[in-house]
């Protein structure tokens, strides 16, 4: 049987690219996002691409009970757990002060919050194998605070100090648990901006940095991802 990994908000960007990298890799792949459409079209390209099995479910993971919901559909497959990728997440841009009414809550819900509940739906499956590997996708923004980031960099901040949290509890399980934190990608989010297309990192660049880290020994673990655009921030 094929290893599974978990992903969220993978049908664009990173999230896609990672589940690309995993299943050219032989693994099965369980996936969620919020657009059907592009859910289907996403797993038809990746089992016919790499033939492995991939998992679907539409789910917002800014809710509560659709991220538990999601939980309890992978847990279902009845498969070991080997690798859990909490990507699901959106930039909102604005300053503290000024930014719209809500903006902190609703991005703690889809950056911090749906990684907290999904992994604490994975966890005993995880602690039971005494094995497996969590990855949760933070930030530069996790690291230094920039401007008309706003209440984004401090759901990156918060995203961070959980991975931190996670990793000291699930050690003794043979857990191990990565947060990575990527600069400027060239992703959907982008679209508009006047920037060249090298300026960018590529998503493909993230996502085999992310198989890297957990293909060395379980005897090793690469606490922490920082990868940058070669020329430097935006």
């Amino acid at each position: 049987m094929n290893k599974l990994v978990v992903i969220t908000g993978a049908t664009k960007g990173i999230g896609r690219a990672v589940a690309e990298k995993f299943a050219a890799n032989g693994f099965d792949v369980a996936i969620c996002a919020r657009n059907a459409s592009d859910l289907e079209a996403t797993r038809t390209a990746i089992e016919s691409a790499n033939g492995v099995k991939v998992f679907t479910m539409t789910a917002d993971m800014a809710d509560k009970i659709q991220v538990i919901a999601f939980g309890e559909f992978v847990l279902a497959l009845n498969r070991p757990i080997d690798v859990l990728v909490n990507n699901a997440g959106y930039f909102e841009p604005g300053e503290i002060t000024t930014e719209k009414e809500g903006s902190l809550e609703r991005m703690m819900s889809a950056n911090v919050y749906s990684a907290y509940h999904l992994t604490r739906a994975m966890a005993p499956s995880l602690k039971r194998a005494k094995d497996g590997h969590v990855f949760n996708m933070c930030s530069i923004a996790s690291l230094q605070a920039y401007a008309n980031g706003g209440s984004y960099a401090i759901t990156k901040f918060a995203l961070l100090g959980f991975s931190k949290c996670l990793r000291e509890e699930l050690k003794p399980f043979h857990i191990r648990v990565t947060a990575v934190m990527p600069g400027a990608t060239r992703t959907a989010s982008w679209d508009g901006v006047d920037i060249p297309e090298e300026r960018f990192m590529k998503a493909e660049d993230v996502a085999d940095t992310v198989f890297a880290a957990h293909a060395l020994s379980k005897r090793s673990v690469v606490e922490e991802i920082i990868i940058r655009p070669q020329a430097g921030d935006l």
